[in-house]
């Protein structure tokens, strides 16, 4: 299987990610892990750039906010 392979970038009005088919696979895990009904509100996980994403990116936070609405 291949390496994930996340990059984010963006602008004051616009984020992209982009990513190979395991990283599309890799943040579908996370965002499904954050939807567990067992974990509570304010639960998050962070992407950083050269760990989890490619060099250059952005960094990410993906956070679970039952207040959203």
């Amino acid at each position: 299987m291949d390496e994930p392979r996340i990059r984010l970038y963006g602008s004051a009005d616009e984020v992209t990610i982009a990513a190979n088919a395991a990283g599309l696979r890799e943040l579908a895990e996370r965002l499904m892990a954050l939807a567990d009904p067992e974990l509570r509100d304010g639960y998050h996980q962070h992407l950083d750039a050269g760990i989890n994403l490619e060099e250059g990116s952005i960094n990410l936070i993906l956070e679970r906010d039952d207040k959203v609405w």
